[in-house]
């Protein structure tokens, strides 16, 4: 068997973010409904739109590399969803569902600004000139929302689940 290289690695984490991305989208419709806070839903349908073109984005890096888009079972991100939809059906009707939606989506942010900063760090790496423009373009997207939700959670959702 031929030693791993790190392109195969760059490649393996490619179609993990692939996978989480699309069970990602899958989430963040649930989510909106679940949430009280129009501020909140309105981001969560915001992100899910986001969401569809970094799939998009992931695409065409499969493509530059001559390769299918395929995803590989990510359980790391298929756990951070099982936690949201726990907090989901735990705190539905309470004062703090919104403030349990907000961590279960920083989770799943955080997860995906760890991946992409790698694969942007290991794509300048390989001189994949192209997927690094693209990750980090995708990277500042997730950034954004990250400080988003923070920003809710500090002025409004926060306050309203301690009260």
């Amino acid at each position: 068997m031929a030693e791993k290289q790190l392109d195969d690695l760059f490649l393996d984490t490619l179609k993990d973010i692939y996978f989480a991305e699309r069970q990602i989208l899958k989430a963040l419709p649930k989510m909106a409904k679940a949430a009280v806070s129009p501020d909140l839903k309105a981001g969560f349908e915001k992100h899910q739109a986001e969401t569809e073109v970094h799939v998009e984005r992931l695409e065409t890096v499969f493509e530059l590399l001559g390769k299918a888009p395929r995803g590989k079972t990510c359980d790391a991100i298929l756990g951070i969803l099982e936690e949201g939809k726990e907090i989901m059906d735990e705190y539905k009707g309470t004062q703090a569902l919104d403030a349990g939606l907000v961590s279960a989506a920083q989770a799943v942010e955080h997860y995906e600004i760890a991946r992409y900063g790698t694969l942007a760090t290991w794509a300048k790496q390989l001189g994949h000139k192209e997927a690094l423009n693209l990750f980090l373009e995708t990277l500042k997207e997730e950034e954004s929302t990250d400080l988003k939700l923070t920003e809710l959670a500090k002025s409004a959702i926060n306050l309203k689940a301690a009260a």
